[in-house]
């Protein structure tokens, strides 16, 4: 909904072979959160042994209510508190409780992530991330997660929520309005919309226009956005909470939309945002987390503890987490699952002017069609470069390096394929 890379392949690969961590360096934020946290609640960190995840991703354990870990695999409890920051963990750790879980039984997984860009199920990545900009950023990746919805930036100043029901009592509104109260009971005056995300500020809708009500006024800014998914008789209402998010690094990793990339795929939409901790400073993953757990209780008659989970060997070695953490980063998945889409650019050359039609479907170019026009070339030439989008069949859309570019001799060809290159790897 927040309108979500790179190599995250390489970057974890490139990390294990060095045997140097992936280091988050977005002016030391995260670094800055833990401090606070530590001084907050107290904390301990311990370096991940996943070899799945990016190397670099470490399991981080805050104080929040009585703390202790709950390692054994296990589906039976209804409220769960991750210790890990690691999002392949976390997000796979999610789909085994949504699988596993008896179908009848309301769930809470609350947990919160390093730096990563999340994008819904059927969404185009291309569309939705920034990889110019990811690139500047190395050990932040994108995932294509299991649920619909629109894409989201993950890290350490945003809490994430997920309320698993029985499908036939299973209602967007309500789910919803259980995170609703846990934020208003922390003094916050927020709101549901009609599509169930959270809000906060003045709508503008209740305010005459220029009426001196609206000096000063801060307007309807979202801090939650949601996504759903339902698979036989369970069904999951996760989302975002922003506390003290990196809202600059979201609105730099989040593409504008590509409006020549026409996908069938699901297109973020674009929204206003902003921390909770913009109207209380007091907010912290803690006291939301607090809050959401009280919030879930009330509304589902739950009594039991909360059980905290750290990213353990046994559950790792867990076949379907092994499994589900080892999908999320490969090409398979997080670029092979692409919808259909087809990209339509054009630029104007010195000798003359391009317009090319790429088609991609699964992550693979299926055609690029070139129109020569205007050209100051023999007709020989122009047939030449019109067949050249040939060469690009079959090869995977984002991934071009081994076209060698820079061993082309200058010329309109090295032209077209110099174009092409930086236009779909960007």
């Amino acid at each position: 909904m927040f309108g979500a890379a790179g190599t995250l392949l390489n970057v974890s690969t490139r990390a294990q072979n060095q045997g140097k961590p992936a280091r988050y360096n977005i002016d030391n934020w995260d670094e800055m959160m833990m401090r606070r946290d530590k001084q907050l609640t107290g904390h301990r960190r311990g370096q991940s042994d996943n070899p799945i995840a990016p190397a670099g991703y470490e399991t981080t354990r805050l104080g929040v209510l009585n703390r202790r870990a709950y390692t054994t695999p296990n589906a039976q409890h209804a409220i769960y508190i991750s210790n890990s920051t690691n999002p392949y963990f976390n997000l796979t750790f999610e789909d085994w409780l949504f699988r596993h879980k008896a179908p009848a039984e309301p769930l809470l997984l609350i947990y919160r992530d390093h730096p990563c860009v999340v994008i819904g199920r059927n969404q185009n990545p291309w569309k939705e991330v920034n990889f110019e900009a990811m690139r500047t950023r190395p050990g932040i990746p994108f995932i294509r997660r299991r649920s619909g919805g629109g894409t989201v930036y993950h890290d350490l100043g945003n809490t994430n929520f997920s309320i698993h029901l029985p499908r036939e009592e299973f209602d967007r509104h309500a789910t919803a309005h259980v995170v609703l109260r846990a934020v208003r009971s922390l003094g916050i005056d927020a709101r549901v919309n009609d599509r169930n995300d959270i809000c906060v500020g003045l709508d503008k809708m209740s305010v005459q226009p220029h009426s001196s009500a609206l000096v000063g006024l801060s307007f309807c800014q979202y801090v939650s956005g949601s996504a759903y998914k339902i698979v036989n008789k369970r069904a999951y209402h996760h989302g975002t909470m922003l506390l003290s998010s990196r809202l600059d690094t979201l609105g730099d990793l989040l593409r504008p939309t590509k409006d020549s990339m026409i996908t069938r795929g699901v297109a973020s939409v674009r929204s206003p945002v902003c921390n909770l901790q913009q109207y209380s400073r007091e907010i912290t993953h803690d006291t939301f987390t607090n809050a959401v757990v009280d919030s879930f209780r009330q509304e589902y008659g739950v009594t039991s503890s909360a059980q905290y989970i750290d990213e353990t060997d046994e559950l790792k070695n867990v076949e379907y987490i092994r499994n589900g953490m080892l999908e999320l980063p490969s090409w398979d998945w997080a670029y092979g699952q692409t919808p259909e889409f087809t990209y339509t650019l054009g630029h104007d050359f010195a000798w003359g002017s391009v317009a090319a039609e790429i088609r991609s479907k699964h992550g693979i170019i299926n055609a690029c069609n070139l129109t020569i026009s205007n050209a100051l070339l023999d007709d020989s030439a122009v047939e030449h470069l019109t067949n050249l989008g040939r060469i690009l069949e079959g090869k995977q859309y984002g991934f071009l390096g081994d076209l060698r570019v820079a061993q082309e001799q200058a010329g309109p060809r090295r032209d077209i394929l110099r174009w092409i290159k930086e236009e779909i790897e960007t």
